[in-house]
């Protein structure tokens, strides 16, 4: 008995004596920067980067290096012949190279407009990203709460052996003197081992959920850590600020940036070309031998009718904004109503927690009795042992609902936004 307190007093004191601590709010932090998902934040700006440098080249010259070799069954003749000129017939083998420059001159702000779509898009995407982050506010809150718990149980149960340890003391010195039955103090040896299990499976649950949460803020965490308890001054009548909400202005933003790129489709466009080649035959046809020669000039591109086409596509992405106002309606008013849901939770278990501790006030009252009955031989051990548990299930009770006050307002302030 002697070493197996001894291996306790190892176990539950002198790790505190360093012991590492760690808040919610940290572990908030680390799972917003650490976990997997949170990588897409940099890569999408990268992707956007090299899309927005890919558009920006549209405004820069094209140019192209073609070749041609043909052989044609038939090539142009004169149908009549001329007085004392000869007129070389054309080679059926025709050749030709060419290099094509070609400069957007004018688009009606095309380039510019689908640059900032894919602005537009990023700030999307990277929120997108945002808000399946704070999602996982809600997991680390579950499994931090769940370690608390532990934290809170183990506790109580090494307090309830060190009852046992020191009324131990006294049932062996009430036997040995003749007040005591004989065998009462292996009822409470029997106890403390069982409780030792106890000890040894919260322990073990305590360990696996450290390990769950060490892989979603993506820090190793020590078994011995302790997790800090937050304090929270609910306020019930602000208002809902979730990454939800802002998502859903972008995605309007985008539709925005979307509908002005279409309206510049309709734009004309002005293009400036540049053509030099070599070939045989050039441009002058009657020439039959290799030249060089060049072609500049403008183009212009315009269409003036597309059957509404632009326009039915612009009033599409109007319906699509109202479906977006709608979805954030919707989401404001689910959340409203889990935040009811939460806050009658939060009040009930206010209410029991204030019942709790007056159940204890009364179980130590009548523990005391017990014990003094025990002392003086008129009660069994397992009777006390009884009253020992009573008064550890009230305050394991208690312990507990103050750990499920917290995660209530934990879960609260996350589902606002705050």
């Amino acid at each position: 008995m002697k070493n197996r307190t001894l291996i306790l007093l190892i176990l539950f004191t002198i790790p505190m004596l360093a012991q590492e601590e760690i808040s919610l709010e940290k572990c908030y932090n680390l799972v917003t920067t650490n976990y997997p998902l949170a990588k897409q934040h940099e890569l999408l700006a990268k992707q956007n980067t090299l899309d927005i440098e890919t558009i920006k080249t549209e405004k820069l010259p094209s140019i192209d290096l073609a070749g041609q070799a043909t052989y044609q069954s038939d090539v142009i003749e004169f149908p009549f012949s001329i007085p004392n000129i000869t007129v070389e017939p054309l080679n059926k083998d025709q050749y030709k190279a060419t290099l094509n420059v070609n400069q957007l001159i004018y688009a009606g702000g095309l380039v510019n407009a689908t640059i900032d779509l894919k602005k537009a898009n990023l700030k999307t995407q990277q929120k997108e990203v945002a808000v399946s982050l704070y999602s996982l506010k809600n997991k680390i809150n579950q499994v931090y709460f769940s370690i608390i718990l532990l934290q809170e149980k183990t506790a109580l149960l090494t307090s309830k052996i060190k009852q046992l340890e020191a009324k131990l003391k006294e049932i062996k010195a009430g036997i040995k003197y003749g007040i005591i039955l004989p065998a009462s103090d292996q009822v409470l040896e029997a106890e403390i081992l069982k409780i030792d299990q106890q000890i040894l499976e919260t322990d073990l649950n305590r360990t696996s959920l450290i390990s769950t949460l060490s892989s979603l803020i993506g820090k190793e965490l020590d078994n011995t850590i302790k997790l800090e308890k937050p304090s929270y001054n609910l306020d019930f009548t602000s208002n809902i600020q979730r990454p939800e909400l802002n998502l859903f202005e972008l995605r309007k933003e985008q539709i925005n940036k979307t509908e002005a790129l279409t309206k510049k489709q309709k734009a004309p466009k002005l293009i400036g070309f540049a053509q030099g080649g070599y070939g045989n035959p050039g441009l002058n046809m009657l020439d039959n031998s290799f030249q060089t020669y060049y072609i500049v000039g403008l183009k212009l591109n315009w269409n003036v009718f597309d059957w509404n086409a632009n326009k039915k596509q612009r009033q599409s992405l109007k319906i699509n904004k109202d479906i977006i106002d709608t979805t954030s309606e919707v989401f404001k008013l689910n959340t409203s109503i889990e935040l009811e849901q939460q806050k009658s939770e939060i009040e009930k278990i206010t209410t029991f927690i204030a019942t709790d501790q007056t159940i204890i006030e009364l179980r130590k009252k009548v523990l005391a009795t017990a014990a003094s009955q025990l002392k003086h031989g008129v009660i069994t051990s397992s009777a006390y042992i009884t009253e020992l548990t009573n008064l550890y299930e009230a305050e394991n009770n208690l312990s507990t609902h103050q750990t499920q006050l917290l995660m209530s307002k934990a879960n609260y302030q996350v589902t606002k936004g705050l």
